[in-house]
């Protein structure tokens, strides 16, 4: 039998995962000319109100508070762990394009070095970005941090989300994901994680749950991405990237770990336990923050 039809809106909405369920709850307003240094993306919640990326969106789809993440579990309440992802770069596309981190409310910007504006160079046989690339919310790798495993400290970013569904997504866009595995890459002598998840939406999300499944399903795209990140500056005259464990991925429990442990370095960067150096910490919805801007100090930074 089937439910009215307001009742099954009324369904989806309460799933919050539903196919619209992220994007419903955030929009993006664009100031600037794309492809050009003035460019940038302001992100607002369901209430109009202009927010950072970094800060204000939660780590955990499932919830609006701060809830506790499961470390070494694959499921929760009887459902698989979900998180929300900042979509930066479309996959195919060549644009360097990142949450400003140093910018107050952070919002997407095209990455600037010595005075140009960045995109990455085509590695054979590929065409840009082999995924859909952003970062998790309220995660932090911090630079004061040696890394136990990789010895290493942080590179002062969000951890990084490599989202291997089908769909080529857009910048800007929130995804909620599945996380699947981790890549441990020595960039430049820091560590910096790189995620692998994909949209619970996707059509083969069903069958995906762990790093062999990824192996399993897309033979050759684990290996395509270790090759990726390891020649993708040597267009740029500097040498080859390293990684850690021999550039094995870890499994989605190994992950969770990682990405709480950022969480728990963001949470002590918001309320001034850790030092931030140029980080931007500015949010409007952090409780407890000393960071935390009125309403209308966010509408103002947007508008000037």
């Amino acid at each position: 039998m089937r439910a009215p039809r307001g009742l099954s809106r009324l369904l989806l909405a309460a799933r919050g995962w539903g196919r619209l369920g992220a994007m419903a709850r955030y929009s993006t307003e664009q100031r600037g000319r794309p492809n050009s240094p003035d460019y940038r993306l302001y992100f607002k919640n369901a209430d109009g109100k202009y927010i950072s990326p970094f800060h204000d969106i939660p780590l955990l789809a499932a919830s609006k508070e701060d809830k506790e993440i499961p470390a070494k579990r694959a499921k929760t309440t009887g459902s698989e762990v979900l998180y929300n992802m900042i979509v930066e770069v479309p996959r195919w596309t060549n644009a360097k394009m990142e949450i400003a981190t140093e910018e107050p409310l952070n919002p997407i910007k095209q990455d600037i070095k010595k005075g140009k504006l960045r995109y990455v160079a085509n590695i054979f046989p590929h065409k840009g970005y082999i995924w859909n690339y952003g970062a998790l919310p309220q995660t932090w790798e911090d630079p004061n941090h040696t890394d136990t495993i990789t010895g290493c400290c942080g590179d002062n970013d969000p951890i990084d989300v490599c989202e291997i569904g089908s769909k080529v997504r857009s910048s800007g866009e929130i995804v909620q994901v599945k996380v699947l595995g981790v890549l441990a890459l020595v960039d430049e002598g820091e560590t910096d994680w790189k995620i692998i998840a994909i949209s619970v939406d996707d059509p083969e999300a069903h069958k995906i749950h762990d790093i062999d499944d990824v192996k399993k399903h897309k033979p050759g795209y684990l290996e395509a991405t270790v090759d990726w990140f390891r020649l993708y500056k040597v267009p740029d005259d500097k040498p080859e990237n390293r990684f850690a464990f021999n550039g094995e991925f870890k499994d989605k429990d190994f992950a969770a770990e990682i990405i709480k442990s950022t969480h728990e370095h963001w949470k002590a960067l918001l309320h001034k336990k850790a030092d931030g150096g140029t980080i931007n910490c500015t949010n409007v919805l952090v409780s407890g923050s000393p960071f935390c801007c009125s309403e209308e100090d966010a509408r103002s930074i947007v508008q000037s």
